[in-house]
């Protein structure tokens, strides 16, 4: 697995390489195939570096992208938090494969007949699907943003992916968002995976007209 380690308004000595390099032979334990671990350090002022480091962690496959970062005092400490969340989510990923290894692949027909029991998933209640048709967002993925207003409006573009539920929970987790955008692979029918409080999720589809 290769390492590589860029730093932006900040230096990067040969003990943080080595120390990245030590980190870095777990995950090739836990996962031989892996190809890359790219590691993203950047100060959050060059004149104050008491400010504080951030540290970005990208685990390139083959499979999904894991992702992680973390703000801390130094980027050791940032370092630190940020891959003890990459392992988690490397952990999350083998045990979530563990529990399907010899079922099936879900569809969104069969986990919403079922009020999605077998895939761990939380349908959205009728007043999160009314508050997103008007427009406003859920308080599971509005909560702990103060500055959340609905007039400021970021766009972004994405490849469509036609996946199932399980798969769109694990992508989710992986790259550690709140929620993720995809097309059903049964249905073909655009779809949203969100994380709410505790190990539960939701899902949002659009039903045609």
């Amino acid at each position: 697995m290769e390492v590589n380690i860029r730093g932006k308004n900040v230096g990067i000595t040969d003990r943080f390489e080595n120390y990245v390099e030590s980190k870095s032979e777990k995950i090739a334990g836990l996962l031989p195939r892996a190809q890359a671990f790219e590691v993203r350090v950047s100060r959050k002022s060059d004149r104050s570096p008491k400010s504080g480091d951030l540290v970005e962690i990208t685990l390139i496959g083959p499979g999904p992208v894991i992702r992680a970062e973390s703000e801390g005092g130094d980027k050791y400490s940032a370092f630190d938090m940020a891959y003890a969340r990459v392992l988690e989510r490397i952990r999350r990923m083998k045990d979530r494969r563990k529990d399907r290894r010899g079922r099936g692949r879900t569809s969104l027909g069969d986990a919403a007949s079922n009020d999605f029991d077998m895939v761990d998933v939380t349908p959205a209640p009728l007043e999160v699907l009314e508050k997103v048709a008007a427009g406003e967002a859920p308080e599971e993925l509005a909560e702990g943003d103060a500055q959340y207003t609905p007039v400021v409006i970021r766009s972004k573009e994405f490849p469509e992916e036609r996946l199932s539920v399980e798969d769109a929970v694990d992508l989710m987790e992986l790259v550690g968002h709140d929620f993720f955008l995809f097309v059903e692979h049964e249905s073909g029918r655009p779809s949203v995976v969100y994380r709410r409080k505790g190990w539960n999720y939701g899902v949002i589809t659009l039903s045609e007209a």
